[in-house]
């Protein structure tokens, strides 16, 4: 690896394909570390081929996991950890977007937005620097549209794209409030007539727009001639195909081929969650991974069964009875004579298990969500933009920091 690629700049132009040769050539060669889960493998392929990483991995504490979550690279496991963990880091570095001035947001403009969304839309404004100063703003999935009234200043325009009718109705009451140069419109950016919200003096915007909504903003922006966008994309998986169809020339002539699951892993990385929700969150992965236990049991078949999502209500239940009543779901028998209390702590132990093995598989999620950016960000190029990657803010306040800015 080039020691150029470890400095932490914004990508552009040539530097976009450089670092996506070398993510897409580090994530095919290990593929078979990071694609099998170990929530549904009770042994994991590349576990015969390190065994002293599976041991060490095994006997750590659900405390330790949670400790190393978020940055499992600083983890001083056995080999070949170590060497990923360097690898990952280095082809994970990208730049933050120096943060532009501001206006003082208008007087309660703030209002109703949650404190963690706001700062977003801050630290996401303040990058927005284009060589033209754009003059009508478009929202793409704008809910409220607080964002886009962030951004409204002088004698700019605004529209405000949003599915749900209520959104709408709020965000135009917002917008009336505050005086503001905006139109809301309910739209479904996925239909067939969302070419016509688009115009070539349009600079759209998307902070966190899901998968396909955010893939369909840059199709559509490009074919109508639009001059700059920026895009903050957010859940990769959130698309109507069984896998993904990569975006850029480049990307679909690479070898790796992304499913469902192999998309998730990027939104695997946690922010700081409550005591009591990381207590339900563990609590229902333990009895799932209990389950699974039971399952293979009953079934004779030694392999994962998908098992519905279920109500929180059902965390209440005593253990046997979500066993059972998840076992009448899956249309399986449990007449036998189960010893409960030992496959309810089974489950907890394979949770701790499951937990550190996944830290192998989170120094492939950074390395992975870069991919996948950098896909877009070749499309773009493809469409005659010249395009900019780089971080809009630190990842406490999101993992999904990644902010695509071009412009022709």
């Amino acid at each position: 690896m080039p020691a150029k690629a470890a400095e932490s700049s914004v990508l552009t132009g040539d530097a976009l394909l450089a670092r996506f040769t070398a993510l897409d050539a580090f994530l095919t060669e290990h593929q078979a570390l990071w694609k099998p889960r170990p929530f549904t493998h009770l042994q994991l392929p590349w576990e015969a081929s390190y065994p002293e990483l599976a041991k060490w991995l095994r006997q750590r504490s659900l405390e330790d996991a949670e400790t190393s979550h978020n940055h499992p690279e600083t983890l001083n496991a056995p080999t070949p950890f170590p060497h990923l963990a360097e690898q990952s880091t280095a082809l994970s570095a990208v730049g933050t977007f120096p943060a532009q001035g501001l206006e003082v947001a208008r007087h309660r403009l703030n209002v109703d937005v949650p404190g963690r969304k706001w700062q977003q839309i801050e630290a996401f404004a303040e990058r927005l620097h284009f060589a033209d100063t754009p003059t009508h703003w478009l929202d793409w999935c704008a809910g409220k549209g607080h964002l886009g009234r962030r951004l409204l200043t002088g004698q700019q325009q605004l529209t405000c794209l949003e599915y749900d009718p209520a959104l709408v109705s709020s965000g135009q009451a917002l917008s009336q409030r505050h005086q503001l140069r905006a139109l809301h419109v309910e739209q479904d950016v996925l239909a067939s007539n969302a070419a016509a919200a688009l115009n070539a003096d349009h600079t759209p915007v998307a902070l966190h727009a899901c998968g396909d909504l955010h893939v369909r903003l840059m199709q559509l922006a490009s074919a109508a001639g639009c001059r700059q966008l920026a895009i903050a994309p957010c859940c990769y998986n959130r698309i109507k195909t069984t896998d993904y169809r990569a975006l850029s020339l480049t990307a679909q002539a690479s070898a790796l081929h992304l499913s469902l699951d192999d998309l998730g892993l990027p939104l695997s990385e946690t922010v700081t969650a409550g005591a009591r929700v990381r207590r339900q969150r563990d609590l229902s992965m333990a009895r799932r991974l209990s389950f699974d236990l039971l399952q293979r049991q009953l079934r004779g078949i030694d392999e994962y069964l998908p098992t519905p999502s279920l109500p929180s209500a059902w965390l209440d239940k005593p253990f046997v009875d979500y066993c059972r009543d998840l076992a009448v779901l899956k249309d399986l028998s449990t007449t036998g004579a189960e010893d409960w209390s030992t496959l309810e702590s089974a489950g907890w132990e394979r949770l701790a298990q499951v937990r550190n093995l996944e830290l192998l598989r989170g120094l492939f999620r950074r390395p992975l969500e870069l991919w996948l950016n950098l896909d877009r960000a070749l499309f773009l190029q493809e469409q005659g933009f010249s395009v900019r990657l780089g971080l809009f803010c630190d990842a406490p306040l999101t993992p999904r920091n990644l902010l695509l800015l071009a412009e022709r």
